[in-house]
């Protein structure tokens, strides 16, 4: 059979090679790539061989993992292999409850983190929710949002998004939160200023023994996050989170997430949306008394 183009790799990529890649993004990030993720694995990370000038991925996996092509090529191969994948209002069922809650909270400053922030639009989407349930652009809150790409951060935090992406938002929605692009800006808008001035942006990886971050969270975005992690992993972060909660706090998880199979703390408030458990809390603090 003749070989095509499309079955001629510019690098060879061996299993061995893609085990090799597993290992080390487990051991950086914790996640965990699945068996058909081969293919996805080569396509992104030869573009650091060719960013590197690096012939084959045996040399750059040895380069990295000595520290020969300093901790910004460590940040480059995690960038690579982190999926972002979000929208605005994404899961909007969720939406409705977070307004709920921080509205029975007026008087009160609010603290959020939204831990996966990808592009920005989940911070942003809870932003223009604290926004209308407090009828403001200057509303009680603080939202923290984070992630583990710093190209996704940037992104975030300029807040310049093409207009395709707004489009389902409401046209008030669109009107009272964005600043449509003119000229050169044509075709694109920017989320206006206010609402940017709600947000700080972060680099944080949930693997890090130490994240410095003070407790005291009314609400916790984790979405679509865990499903990236084996389920020991899953359980040291939740079990994280739980201290960083308010006693009456909320927690968000993706559509395919369940954290009850790996949390006792926590208990279903609402679809995929969590509270502590604060008798199993109790009881397992006493337990650790005994």
């Amino acid at each position: 059979m003749a070989l095509t183009r499309e079955t001629v790799k510019e690098f060879d990529f061996n299993g061995k090679d893609f085990e090799r890649v597993r290992a080390m993004i487990y051991k950086r990030a914790g996640i965990a790539l699945a068996d058909s993720k081969q293919e996805m694995v080569y396509s992104r990370l030869a573009r650091r061989l060719r960013a590197t000038g690096i012939t084959t991925f045996v040399r750059y996996l040895d380069d990295l993992e000595a520290g020969r092509l300093g901790n910004g090529e460590w940040e480059a191969f995690t960038n690579a292999l982190t999926t972002n994948l979000t929208s605005f209002f994404r899961e909007a069922h969720h939406f409705p409850l977070l307004a709920e809650h921080i509205k029975a909270k007026r008087g009160e400053p609010i603290n959020i983190w939204c831990s996966a922030s990808s592009t920005g639009e989940e911070p942003y989407s809870i932003a223009i929710t604290c926004c209308e349930a407090f009828n403001t652009l200057t509303p009680p809150v603080h939202i923290l949002a984070t992630d583990i790409d710093t190209n996704v951060l940037a992104t975030a935090a300029n807040g310049v998004y093409p207009m395709e992406r707004i489009e389902k938002l409401t046209p008030e929605q669109q009107r009272r939160f964005f600043m449509k692009g003119r000229g050169a800006n044509e075709g694109m808008a920017r989320v206006r200023q206010e609402l940017r001035q709600l947000i700080t942006y972060r680099q944080i990886n949930l693997l890090d023994e130490k994240w410095d971050i003070r407790p005291g969270f009314d609400i916790i975005f984790c979405r679509n996050v865990m499903i990236y992690f084996d389920k020991e992993t899953q359980r040291k972060i939740l079990k994280r989170f739980v201290p960083l909660m308010k006693p009456d706090a909320l927690l968000f998880a993706g559509h395919s997430e369940n954290f009850l199979y790996v949390s006792d703390a926590l208990k279903l408030r609402g679809k995929t949306v969590y509270e502590l458990d604060e008798r199993k809390l109790a009881s397992g603090h006493a337990a650790a008394q005994r």
